[in-house]
């Protein structure tokens, strides 16, 4: 009686002190979203402010809490790509915003090349309303320089950074780790599938001949974007943008003046004087008055009436998974009733489908097509490509009307694989762990981690294999509406960036989001009488937000107070085991361009 007693005083503890941390923390969270919703007034002689102390993301998050940071529970502003580019257009139009203040640092960031280009792009269009752009910052590496380069003036602190190196890419191979673990992994790919590489790493301890090859390929393809945008704004020959690179001829603020990569190098109490020079007017302080492009996106209004005919943007953001969910990927069967409800909605005529994704499960990919295929026979489907749309990703852009790419997108990968890792040596030999049984058949345990592949199974996954690529290739064929046999040329597995796709027929043209939803309002003779609408689906209920509060207490806790090496090395780890872990035919490219 009295263990019974103390068992249940223990429990009854545990409970009550669980209600009261949730409630605590439900109060703080509370507290945070509310921050969120304070009124923003935009007076006359504003200036927007594009900090990234904000981050300017892809796609919106499913999640609830993604604006808060688990660290502090303090607001983590985070503004969506479509969000950011719809305030700068709305901003050269606005009058009280007399120009644009670039100040590129913060915790924040930009999530993606595509997410810069398009930014940049954004930037460009706004000059033509004679407003001024300047920029200012500390350190400038060369995303944010790439981003920063399309001011009309840029300035530098006198003691601060500047990088111009030129891009690398570089892979982490684990052969000989895969040695020394007595592991062994087993590759499926085509054989005609050589620039598939994602396998790589696994089997080989350096790159191939062709995925250097296409590597080189991309790298130089991005650079080139790169180079010659801040060639064409800073009047700098990209001959002399790439020696200055190789002899890494800039490595002090001085230098970069010298170059006339910026205009001055100057504190940031300078910047009012710049900005009074510009035509915005102080206040009695002699300050100016800043609205942030969080801020400014949130007080915007859609355009159109609640009952004008919607362009409805779709997100396909991250890693194509099966089954259903709400994190950070594309689960199949959610962005299938996703699509059919979009497909079924009389008020939608038109849809941009936003990929942004490496790929992955080729079952969920083609679960997806179908829902594609369906709603692209109703109504007119744009792909707007993010940073990557490859794969998987190019699978499901396949049947669309039209497909626009970034120019720096990483694109195309048309190829298939799968690979099952065996641990049964390395359990005997380290651990001394064997395994034995029964069987009525000779393939009856089917295919083990715990032993050898057998001829027969290796044979019926090969088929598998390459039935999936036939699919692949005969979809793109159809989809694009070119011959198979340039599709077998094109494809192979190889990574392509969406300049050179538009050259060989994987892409249309070479734009963002902004251009594919006015392909789109084109595509369905919409004229001027449209709205936008983003399909974002939040979970609901306690259940969803105790998830997403895990979610994202596991997300803060794994890179929590790790240098930086060290949590490159954890993600490294992560997406061995992920990599290793998954099943089934893979549609699936590891490589993403991020301009350092």
């Amino acid at each position: 009686m009295h263990f019974l007693k103390t068992t249940l005083a223990v429990i009854v503890g545990v409970l009550v002190s669980m209600a009261l941390v949730f409630v605590i923390w439900m109060s703080v969270v509370a507290g945070a979203m509310a921050s969120f919703s304070k009124t923003v007034t935009v007076d006359d002689n504003s200036i927007l402010r594009i900090d990234l102390s904000e981050t300017i993301v892809d796609a919106p998050s499913a999640n609830p809490l993604a604006n808060i940071d688990m660290n502090t529970l303090q607001p983590r502003p985070e503004v969506s790509l479509y969000k950011a580019l719809q305030a700068i257009t709305v901003a050269a139009n606005d009058d009280r915003i007399k120009g644009i203040y670039l100040r590129l640092n913060g915790a924040g960031g930009v999530d993606g090349t595509a997410v810069l280009e398009e930014l940049r792009s954004a930037l460009e269009e706004f000059k033509k309303s004679g407003k001024f752009v300047v920029a200012y910052n500390e350190y400038y590496f060369q995303g944010t320089y790439y981003l920063a380069s399309v001011a009309d003036k840029i300035y530098l602190q006198p003691e601060g950074i500047f990088e111009w190196r030129g891009l690398a890419a570089n892979l982490m191979f684990y052969k000989g780790l895969i040695d020394k673990l007595d592991l062994n992994v087993e590759i499926f790919r085509p054989t005609v599938c050589k620039y598939k590489s994602a396998v790589e790493p696994y089997f080989l301890k350096q790159m191939s001949d062709e995925n250097r090859r296409q590597m080189q390929a991309v790298v130089d393809s991005s650079w080139k974007t790169i180079s010659e945008a801040v060639s064409s704004s800073r009047g700098i020959s990209v001959e002399r943008l790439n020696e200055m690179a190789d002899r890494l001829t800039v490595a002090l603020p001085e230098d970069a003046l010298r170059e006339q990569l910026v205009d001055g190098l100057i504190y940031e109490d300078e910047m009012d004087d710049i900005f009074t020079k510009l035509g915005a007017e102080a206040d009695s302080r002699g300050k100016h008055h800043f609205v942030s492009l969080g801020e400014y996106a949130s007080q915007l209004v859609p355009s159109g009436s609640f009952s004008s005919p919607q362009v409805a943007i779709v997100y396909a953001d991250g890693e194509i998974v099966d089954g259903e969910g709400n994190d950070q990927k594309i689960y199949g069967n959610t962005l299938a009733k996703t699509l059919r409800k979009v497909r079924l909605d009389e008020n939608i005529k038109s849809v941009v489908l936003r990929v942004n994704s490496p790929g992955g499960s080729a079952l969920a990919a083609d679960i997806i097509w179908r829902e594609v295929e369906l709603l692209k026979a109703v109504k007119p489907v744009i792909v707007s490509m993010g940073s990557y749309a490859a794969s998987g990703g190019y699978y499901i852009s396949a049947p669309s009307d039209l497909i626009l790419a970034n120019r720096t997108t990483l694109t195309g990968s048309i190829g298939v694989f799968g690979m099952i890792p065996n641990v049964g040596k390395a359990l005997n030999n380290k651990l001394g762990v064997t395994l034995d049984g029964v069987k009525t058949n000779s393939e009856a345990d089917g295919v083990n981690i715990l032993t050898p592949i057998s001829e027969a199974q290796r044979k019926s996954i090969m088929r598998g294999v390459d039935k999936v690529y036939a699919t692949f290739t005969g979809k793109v064929a159809d989809g694009r509406n070119l011959p198979i046999e340039k599709v077998l040329d094109i494809a192979g597995g190889r990574v392509w960036t969406g300049a050179d796709a538009l050259s060989i027929g994987l892409a249309d043209g070479n734009g963002g989001m902004m251009e594919a939803i006015g392909m789109a309002v084109e595509k369905a003779d919409l004229q001027n009488d449209f709205r936008v609408v983003e399909m974002v689906e939040q979970p609901t209920g306690l259940a969803a937000l105790l998830l997403a509060f895990n979610s994202a207490v596991r997300a803060e806790v794994k890179g929590a107070a790790l240098p930086d090496a060290v949590q490159t090395l954890t993600r490294e780890i992560d997406d061995v085991r992920d990599f290793l872990g998954r099943s089934g035919v893979m549609m699936y490219c590891p490589y993403k361009i991020d301009i350092e």
